[in-house]
């Protein structure tokens, strides 16, 4: 079988098919990346910690039993079951997983658009003019397709922090078309996320729609208020991938049913943030590659019954002082259940809650120790 991507999706589905099929499944990797990196610890670059770590893409991959090819995907034949990397290599498979991720579009030209690919360089000229006291009102904006909130409010946070640490008047305002910060973690955790903004003087606009017709300038709907502001910080846009032969939805995204398997043809998998789910996080994306692994397992003719796609969303949210923990078991895209604490309630304690990298990066950082 042929996994494409080199992210979460791809290495947890890797990781998952050792564990249930180690014997009946034959596995390569093709990426374009040679390093994985941990991507949403990037957050936390521009105020000067540590980098995100990085991890050696070919040691993960050898390690789930799998092989590692270097290249990008160009196309899919799904009739010959074959596939055709951008350097004209044709490869056969007998069930592909496509876990590509999803394309990061800039929404305001007039904006610092954040990306956790280079974070760090968007990001860190801004919180240096904030600490030497020449930025004095700040916006952070979501589009009305968001991609992942949670960076926005954590930026928003760690930046209010550092500002109120070096003695500098900083207004901060949050503008997101949710009904509430990270309304997708339900009633319960957003109405603690929003006390805590409001302890750091972090303002809220909620249900609102932005847009940036100019440097400083910040109009939102409805009622046409206008912030006038000296930087402006939004999240991107995110598209489906481009890829011919494979069936898209609205947006670019691949369409799948509940078992992960791309609608409109045999034998091809999703999982990540290609997809059409909404919800773009890592450890959702996990659990997409988790029910992949367990229907390719099913196929292969391993002995169990594969289970349906139903995310329960972990996230920690990284402030200026301690994280917070927050959970939701989603249906219909709206968290119906939810708790916000201050101490983890999954294990390991991990950013990304993926039931099999997690505890391999764990194990791997013990052995080896951080890297950067």
């Amino acid at each position: 079988m042929l996994i494409v991507g080199g992210g979460v999706a791809a290495l947890e589905t890797a990781l998952a098919l050792a564990d249930l099929t180690p014997d009946r499944t034959d596995v390569t990797v093709l990426a374009p990346n040679g390093e994985f990196t941990y991507r949403p610890m990037t957050v936390r670059e521009p105020f000067g910690y540590s980098a995100a770590q990085r991890y050696p893409l070919a040691q993960v991959v050898h390690d789930a039993g799998a092989a590692l090819i270097s290249g990008e995907l160009a196309w899919v034949d799904p009739v010959r079951r074959t596939i055709h990397t951008e350097a004209d290599e044709a490869l056969e498979y007998d069930a592909l997983v496509l876990a590509l991720g999803a394309t990061v579009t800039k929404r305001y030209a007039h904006a610092l658009t954040i990306d956790d690919r280079d974070l760090d360089d968007t990001m860190h000229g801004l919180i240096q003019d904030v600490e030497s006291g020449y930025i004095h009102r700040l916006a952070f904006v979501a589009p009305g397709r968001m991609a992942w909130p949670l960076p926005l409010y954590e930026l928003a946070l760690m930046t209010a922090g550092r500002a109120y640490d070096m003695g500098i008047t900083l207004q901060t305002t949050v503008v997101t078309p949710e009904e509430g910060p990270l309304a997708i973690f339900g009633q319960a955790a957003s109405s603690a996320v929003s006390a805590l903004l409001s302890r750091a003087n972090v303002e809220t606009i909620t249900s609102a729609y932005a847009e940036v017709p100019h440097s400083g300038e910040v109009i939102i709907h409805p009622g046409d208020r206008e912030l006038s502001v000296d930087r402006v910080v939004a999240l991107p846009e995110l598209f489906g991938p481009t890829v011919r032969g494979v069936p898209r939805g609205e947006h670019g995204f691949i369409r799948v049913d509940p078992y992960c398997r791309v609608r409109g043809v045999e034998r091809i998998y999703a999982a990540g943030d290609a997809t059409e789910f909404p919800i773009k996080q890592g450890g959702v994306g996990a659990q997409q590659a988790d029910t992949v692994a367990e229907s390719i397992a099913a196929l292969a003719g391993a002995s169990l019954t594969p289970s349906r796609f139903n995310p329960v969303i972990h996230g920690m949210l990284l402030t200026d002082t301690r994280p917070r923990y927050l959970t939701a078991h989603i249906t219909g895209g709206q968290g119906f259940s939810s708790e916000i604490t201050d101490a983890p309630t999954w294990s390991p304690p991990s950013k990304i809650a993926a039931k099999y990298l997690a505890p391999y990066l764990e194990e791997l950082d013990l052995l080896v120790g951080p890297r950067s």
